[in-house]
């Protein structure tokens, strides 16, 4: 282990409380990289236990110990639970197919169980069911999670059923969790997939704009409308990966709106149009795009390219003012008016020290700096006199190494020398021209907005829970928790009903955030599952009297932040009982 140095072992006898009983550990200690730290320890009993082990009678000590996953399988499927998700799937396919040991709910439920806990394939999922302590408590044997069941259970779900599935689940958690859907954001983007080049199976798996720079792979294109309380998705759209984002914006938007006027009547509450507000990046902006919104009555906060408005840019920082100095700090705005998609629209002009600060970091320590560094190395091949390579080739490698605009401005460059030997190039960062871009440009947006009544500060805030709709998707392509991948479908419908169970389990996910940051504990969803993992069973294993093992099960020891989480998730309902 690089970087690590260890010292000396030292073991000792641990005991640790848990409730009325002290529960006995051998641990061994050792100093890592300077610090104490326990690096290992093993299970010896409790105190009747050892004395017993001493005197040669009771149980002794165990003869195999095994260590099963318990916090985050029993917290996710405590909210899978609680929504009724089986049950709500299960109420819209209908019975269960002939020879399946479970419901199609189930199936599904606990594919999205493993999607948020612990990704992999089908065919993998049985054998990681085998180390969490998941079959004891939803009591489904490892034997009825064959992969091929799976695949029937998906079968079994048609894509207009998944849309009624949708919607009720979506209801489901704004009941259960009171979250406010009244404004929401939109986002898309597109995952790759291993779908073979020949496979017809599947049209929507096309080569596109890969947004994780798979260009060699086949994509398929994913639209997420998640709220503002919360980030919890409402509604999903999947299309194929080489349609350009903008074009499936009014699919979205009218599916958004369906599913929000179902959504809240089945929450009892009064569903008009106007009263939800879309929020959306500048990805999505056409003169069409804009008039279906104004179409379908829906309000709106969106954005424009700074580059696009030299106008706004060119104005005096006395021009903005502080917004709200208690919720945006710094931050500075001016609310004007502007043509913007063939339409006079509100424009609010926003500057923040902080995004100032670090474009002008990322700028100089990266941007510029690549472009220096590819410019010396130039310099100092042509100082060599080898190169062969007429005026007009270098001229082009110089103008490539300088194409971002940014650079371009504040970059000069010569090139000296008649014939290739003698070619010379110097240049240097114009520390005015510098200076200029970054006043012009660093730590602005452009927000456009058809609420021309609210305050700046709200259009601002709502704009900003954008970032929610782009953090649900950095979730899904987190490869640990909550992951899209892997992906081992090949056919449309598979890939669709995929696309549910990674949706569901965001929307657990989230759903669990939000109920913890309401208990006090603001963590992110990682972090929120490796403390919730961080809580495992132990199984003793003792000798029989008739040949079968005998199990006694607890909980590890926990930290009071797993504590809290315990009581947050209600995880005593899963705990073993001695």
């Amino acid at each position: 282990m690089i970087g690590l140095l260890y010292y000396p072992y030292m073991a000792s006898i641990v005991g640790k409380k848990r409730g009325t009983a002290t529960y006995y550990y051998l641990v061994e200690s050792a100093r890592v990289d300077g610090k104490p730290r326990i690096v290992s320890q093993e299970y010896l009993g409790t105190a009747d236990e050892l004395a017993a082990a001493m005197r040669g009678g009771g149980l002794g000590l165990p003869d195999r110990v095994r260590h099963k996953q318990f916090g985050d399988v029993a917290a996710v499927w405590g909210m899978l639970e609680e929504l009724g998700v089986a049950g709500i799937i299960d109420e819209v396919a209908g019975p269960r197919p002939a020879g399946q040991p479970l419901s199609a709910g189930t199936y599904l439920a606990v594919a999205a169980l493993n999607r948020l806990v612990a990704p992999c394939s089908k065919a993998a999922l049985a054998d990681w069911w085998k180390t969490t302590a998941a079959h004891r408590f939803t009591k489904i044997p490892v034997a009825a999670l064959d992969h091929r069941r799976f695949w029937d259970a998906m079968h079994a779900v048609t894509e207009q059923q998944m849309e009624e599935i949708s919607a009720k689940i979506a209801a489901r958690i704004v009941a259960v969790s009171g979250i406010d859907c009244s404004s929401v954001a939109l986002d898309m983007t597109n995952f790759a997939t291993f779908i073979a080049t020949a496979n017809e199976k599947a049209r929507f798996a096309q080569r596109g704009k890969a947004k994780q720079k798979r260009t060699d792979l086949r994509l398929v294109g994913l639209g997420l409308v998640v709220t503002r309380d919360g980030g919890i998705p409402l509604t999903w759209h999947t299309y194929p990966g080489d349609k350009p984002d903008v074009t499936q914006f009014p699919d979205m938007i009218t599916q958004l709106l369906a599913r929000y006027q179902a959504v809240c009547g089945r929450s009892g509450v009064a569903a008009e149009a106007a009263g939800m507000t879309v929020v959306f990046d500048a990805g999505q902006n056409s003169e069409a795009n804009f008039a279906h919104l104004a179409a379908a009555g829906l309000s709106w906060i969106g954005s424009v390219p700074a580059s696009d408005c030299p106008d706004l840019l060119a104005l005096p920082a006395s021009a903005r003012s502080i917004v709200d100095a208690d919720r945006f700090g710094q931050l500075t705005a001016c609310d004007t008016r502007r043509q913007a998609y063939g339409a006079g629209r509100r424009a609010i002009l926003t500057h923040s020290p902080e995004l100032h600060q670090a474009q002008a970091a990322g700028f100089g320590g990266t941007t510029l700096a690549k472009a220096g560094k590819n410019l010396d190395e130039l310099a100092a091949t042509l100082a060599r006199g080898r190169t062969r390579r007429p005026r007009d080739k270098v001229e082009a490698e110089i103008t490539a190494i300088t194409a971002k605009p940014w650079v371009r401005r504040v970059i000069t460059w010569q090139l000296t020398g008649d014939q290739p030997r003698d070619f010379r190039l110097t240049w240097q960062v114009d520390a005015a021209a510098r200076t200029a871009l970054e006043e012009e440009i660093f730590g602005k947006h452009v927000l456009i907005t058809g609420h021309d009544d609210w305050p700046a500060a709200e259009v601002i805030a709502g704009y900003r829970s954008q970032s929610e709709a782009e953090s649900a998707f950095r979730q899904m392509k987190d490869t640990h928790v909550v992951s899209f991948s892997p992906m081992f479908h090949w056919t449309e419908h598979n890939i669709r009903v995929h696309v549910f169970t990674c949706v569901l389990a965001l929307q657990i996910a989230h759903l669990m955030r939000l109920k913890a940051r309401r208990a006090g504990l603001d963590l992110s969803v990682r972090e929120l599952l490796r403390e919730l993992g961080g809580i495992g069973e132990t199984v003793l294993l003792y000798k029989g009297d008739r040949g079968r093992p005998r199990a006694h099960r607890m909980l590890t020891e926990t930290t009071p932040v797993q504590d809290k989480l315990a009581q947050i998730f209600s995880l005593d309902r899963y705990a073993p009982r001695r």
